[in-house]
């Protein structure tokens, strides 16, 4: 059995669903059910004896120390995470809260039920912590991509407590000797993404005729994952990675934002139309830079290759006609997340 947090949200919830396609293992998964973590993801598990969901905050030591005991998990995986730059600029509070200080309880309370295994269970048992290639800060133009040796350069304040909570989850390693593996992942992208993010966001807005609004001049760089190429290689990383390094998950997919948002148009000028038979690129609308806005993020994962022998199996082109298809098949799932909350700070921030 395994225990993973924040198993509701994007990623974690795609690597529950995709865990539990590949194998018969049981999860726990604990999420505290914020603005985007959505059991709807889950909804195909709701009567699968080998998911049990919890709600509840990696914060609450007392909680995670309750279910180590209860369900003795083999490893715990932590997705859990306040995720979104926008949001950290302008409420970076709950960042600290979840990221830094809900590292840190769960960290000792991994901590003390690990301390208590046999010793044949101690040496199997390991923590998986997934992190951001946000922690690196910004690559100039033609700049080598991130290593796992790269200096943490941190420059909002998202990835900023994300840098905090890598440095402990390091530090409980050296200091303690948990076993720890730390990954650090390129962008995301593919199904149940929560739409504030650029690519639902853009896909949802172009099939309501609303604008596609883009960060300065859109030549913003970022790698781009799929997110079950991501999930198959924390797999990988779970079962044969070494104790205490870290392996960097990239797509080997570098775009800017503009060629990103431009595919997009272009996809769902071949497969859903407008009326009007304009192309969907007439909605693109470029808005003010968001502050301290990162111009590249770029992932060398060539150790993971070399050393799991894993590679992305999606390219940019198949992932984002997948994603793009996948949202137009989910009307559903993408109404009953683009509702209440979300909605109003969607158009508080975007004026949309």
């Amino acid at each position: 059995m395994i225990l993973v947090t924040g198993g509701a949200g994007f990623i974690g919830g795609n690597f529950v669903l995709d865990w539990l396609k590949e194998n018969d293992e049981k999860i726990v998964n604990l999420d505290k059910l914020t603005y985007a973590g959505n059991l709807d993801t889950l909804t195909r598990l709701q009567d699968d004896p080998r998911h049990i969901f919890v709600k509840g905050d990696i914060g609450d030591r007392g909680l995670v120390s309750d279910l180590l005991g209860k369900y003795r998990p083999r490893a715990v995986l932590n997705f859990a995470a306040e995720s979104h730059v926008d949001r950290s600029i302008h409420g970076p509070g709950e960042f600290i809260q979840t990221n830094v200080l809900g590292t840190f309880h769960l960290l000792e309370a991994v901590r003390a039920y690990w301390s208590g295994l046999s010793d044949v269970d101690r040496a199997a048992f390991r923590l998986l912590h997934v992190s951001t290639d946000e922690v690196y800060g910004t690559l100039k133009p033609g700049a080598p991509a991130f290593s796992e040796s790269h200096p943490y350069e941190p420059n909002s304040p998202y990835s900023a407590s994300k840098a905090a909570s890598d440095h402990l989850v390091r530090a409980w390693h050296h200091t303690y000797g948990l076993p720890v593996l730390t990954t650090n992942c390129s962008n995301n992208y593919g199904p149940y993404h929560f739409p504030e993010k650029l690519i639902p966001l853009c896909i949802l807005n172009a099939l309501a005729g609303k604008s596609l609004p883009i960060y300065g001049d859109g030549q913003q760089i970022r790698d781009w994952l799929y997110v079950t190429d991501h999930c198959a290689a924390i797999r990988r990383v779970l079962d044969a990675g070494a104790v205490g390094e870290t392996y960097n998950i990239g797509g080997w997919n570098e775009k800017t934002n503009l060629e990103v948002v431009r595919t997009i148009c272009t996809i769902l000028d071949e497969i859903r139309p407008r009326a009007d038979g304009k192309s969907h690129e007439m909605q693109i609308t470029f808005i003010q830079d968001r502050p301290g806005h990162d111009r590249r993020y770029a992932i060398d994962a060539s150790k993971i290759q070399r050393e799991l022998s894993w590679k992305p199996t999606e390219t940019f082109e198949s992932g984002i006609r997948k994603t793009v298809e996948w949202y137009l098949a989910n009307a559903g799932w993408v109404k009953n997340v683009t509702s209440g909350a979300y909605r109003e700070w969607v158009e508080k921030q975007y004026g949309i």
